[in-house]
């Protein structure tokens, strides 16, 4: 197994550092989703924490190591 994530991750999680505003992570399941979104796809809870520092946190922790988690697009 590989030390460092696929590009794509880290790549995804600089964006979102770069512009915290934009997301806020998800109390259930601590994933990243839009500042939009009123459930988190993955788990449909409804409580996020949308501060910048949490943000750049989780997307940081994220974007360094690999997917865990599985998400819709893996049952489609």
């Amino acid at each position: 197994m590989s030390d460092s994530p696929p590009p794509n991750r880290a790549a995804a999680a600089a964006k979102i550092a770069a512009n915290p505003a934009g997301y806020k992570v998800c109390e259930g399941c601590d994933s990243i989703v839009g500042s939009g979104a009123a459930l988190c796809p993955n788990c449909h809870s409804y409580r996020f924490d949308a501060s910048p520092q949490r943000v750049i946190l989780q997307a940081r922790i994220l974007g360094s190591r690999e997917q865990t988690s599985v998400t819709a697009d893996d049952l489609g």
